[in-house]
């Protein structure tokens, strides 16, 4: 199922979400549908606050083809590259603005997957953008958040004015 997206400033996009205690047939379903909304976006992460499930839920799919996303619960960085990347985000949560962001290049991710068994993997590139972009959604933190007050308060103020 498709579901819509909170609109930002809602304070659900600025709460830390819930740990998960198990990956249950509960979860799997929420996964499913983060993964149907991500793709009908499209897009190439969604972490589950951003459709208002306050669960430390994420998906991410950078794949040419699709069908390649990787379930994520609990995720948290182990360890970051020093090389950053840059790369313009966004959010379809708050539609119309986005921003040119550095991030690690690379990082390895800690995470229950699919089969509820703790696992690490190295993400690079777009993946790892997306990875981090997503965990810091669970975290109460949107993309704009990592800029400048400046910058940030004109990519705000941008939006507002594309709203009316």
């Amino acid at each position: 199922m498709i579901h819509p997206f909170v609109p930002y400033p809602d304070k659900r996009l600025k709460t830390v979400c819930e740990p998960v205690e198990a990956v249950t047939d509960e979860v799997r379903g929420i996964w499913a549908d983060m993964v149907e909304t991500m793709d009908a976006m499209p897009g190439v992460g969604l972490a589950a606050p951003q459709i208002g499930v306050m669960l430390r839920l994420a998906v991410v799919d950078c794949s040419e083809e699709r069908g390649q996303a990787v379930l994520l619960a609990n995720p948290e960085v182990l360890h970051a590259s020093a090389k950053l990347r840059e790369h313009e985000e966004a959010s379809p949560n708050l539609p119309g603005v986005s921003a040119v962001i550095k991030r690690p290049r690379a990082v390895t991710v800690r995470f229950l997957n699919a089969a509820g068994q703790v696992e690490e993997k190295d993400f690079v590139g777009l993946w790892a953008t997306s990875v981090q972009h997503q965990i810091d959604h669970l975290n109460g933190r949107m993309y704009f958040d990592n800029l400048s007050k400046v910058k940030r308060d004109m990519l705000l103020r941008k939006a507002r004015k594309g709203v009316r």
